[in-house]
């Protein structure tokens, strides 16, 4: 991963239209929310309201009164796998999302109107990973970055960066800059010369039961004590603190199996 601070800056305020391509919201969808609400209420100071009606039953995360994310429900009876999902910011969602198809990708949802907050679509890119597009309206997405419980950074896992970074450059407009390393396959994604998310190629050491997909952190003031909490309310541990050069990171599940990371950013 890189320096997330390309669209706001520390305990940033953002209040305005996201340019296309900025990552400017992640929701999750899972089986039971009541139980999801109670977990990142504690593990992060989330509280919750009701969000559009066209999404079913969805709730936007607040902290301290300002969104940072979503989580909705998946229908009964389906088998669908549970995970956080970015959202890239789109003037003309329908444009973009033809774009997609047009690229290798699919279009799963949408597009379609999510009350008076925006237009969106679901889609998946050519490996398979799931991502959203946001056309704002009354929601501009998540309001406030750089404090702890709001997101850090999405980076996609997959088995290899080149193509399905082109596919994003392609799609978003990002500029690609390789990792310049023979001991990784990586790219970040810019726009404007801001890093804005990043592609990490993984091979074959990826996740049998997950395949490629997008991996959100979340800021937090002590990466070790936020483990330990996140242990007590039933997530799981994954891969335990480790120091990168942009912070000390710890890979974990909630409750039902949604992988996200925890980030403490160096002081």
């Amino acid at each position: 991963m890189t320096d997330a601070r390309g669209s706001a800056g520390r305990n940033g305020e953002t209040n305005t239209r996201r340019p296309p391509g900025t990552p400017c919201w992640v929701s999750l969808t899972v089986h039971g929310p009541a139980a999801t609400h109670d977990f990142y209420g504690a593990l992060f100071g989330w509280e919750f309201q009701p969000g559009p009606r066209q999404l079913g039953p969805y709730a936007r995360a607040l902290l301290d009164g300002r969104e940072v994310a979503g989580v909705g429900q998946l229908p009964p009876g389906r088998d669908l796998p549970v995970a956080w999902t970015p959202y890239f910011a789109s003037d003309d969602v329908d444009r973009t999302a033809e774009t997609v198809r047009l690229c290798g990708g699919t279009v799963g949802v949408g597009p379609l109107d999510a009350d008076e907050a925006g237009r969106m679509a679901i889609c998946c890119d050519p490996s398979g990973a799931v991502f959203g597009i946001w056309q704002a309206a009354a929601h501009l997405g998540t309001v406030v970055t750089g404090v702890p419980g709001t997101p850090a950074w999405n980076e996609l896992l997959t088995f290899e960066a080149a193509s399905v970074a082109k596919f994003y450059e392609t799609v978003f407009g990002f500029e690609l800059v390789p990792e310049v390393s023979a001991d990784i396959d990586y790219m970040t994604l810019l726009l404007d010369g801001h890093p804005v998310a990043g592609v990490h190629g993984t091979g074959d050491t990826l996740p049998r039961d997950r395949g490629p997909h997008w991996t959100t952190y979340f800021e937090v003031a002590d990466a070790e004590e936020s483990l330990e909490r996140l242990a007590g309310l039933g997530g799981r541990v994954l891969e335990r603190v480790r120091d990168t050069p942009h912070g000390r990171v710890a890979t974990v599940a909630d409750p039902e199996g949604a992988r996200f990371a925890l980030l403490q950013s160096p002081r």
